[in-house]
C-alpha cells in the first residue's frame, strides 16, 4: 500500500487507474481499494484528487497562473470538475480561495496559523 500511495504522491499529475495502482502494489484490484480504504482512511481515488487539489492550493497562493492552466497542471482534465472537486475538499472555489489567500499574506499573518487555516479540510 505504501508503494501504491508514494507512486500517487510522486506522479498526482499522470493519469492513475486503481488498476495500475494494484500492480504496483502486487495485490488484486478489489483488494487494493479495500484495503488502501482500511489503511489510509479514504478510497484511492479521493487521496489522488486531494494529492492534486492540495498541490492547486500551493499553486493558486504562490503563482499568478490561470485556474485553468492550475487545473491541467495538477492532473485533472476539465476545469469543471477541477473547480467541484476543490470546492468539495476545501470549502471554498479556487478563485475564492487564492482571492483569500492573497488577503492573509497581506496581512502579515504568522506562517504556521496561515498553512493550518489554508489546509483542506476532507
Amino acid at each position: 500500500m505504501l508503494r501504491a500511495r508514494d507512486a500517487m504522491d510522486r506522479s498526482y499529475a499522470q493519469p492513475l487507474d486503481v488498476p495500475s495502482l494494484a500492480r504496483i502494489a502486487h495485490v488484486s484490484e478489489a483488494h487494493f481499494t479495500r484495503t488502501f480504504r482500511a489503511t489510509f482512511g479514504e478510497t484511492p481515488h479521493r487521496y489522488l484528487q486531494r494529492r492534486r487539489v492540495e498541490r492547486a492550493m500551493f499553486l493558486l497562493r504562490e503563482t499568478d497562473r490561470s485556474v485553468t492552466d492550475i487545473c491541467f497542471e495538477v492532473g485533472f482534465g476539465s476545469p469543471g470538475t477541477f473547480s467541484r472537486t476543490f470546492h468539495d475538499i476545501v470549502g471554498r472555489s479556487p478563485r475564492t480561495y487564492r482571492k483569500e489567500a492573497k488577503e492573509t499574506a497581506a496581512m502579515a499573518v504568522p506562517t504556521c496559523f496561515t498553512k493550518a487555516w489554508m489546509r483542506p479540510s476532507g
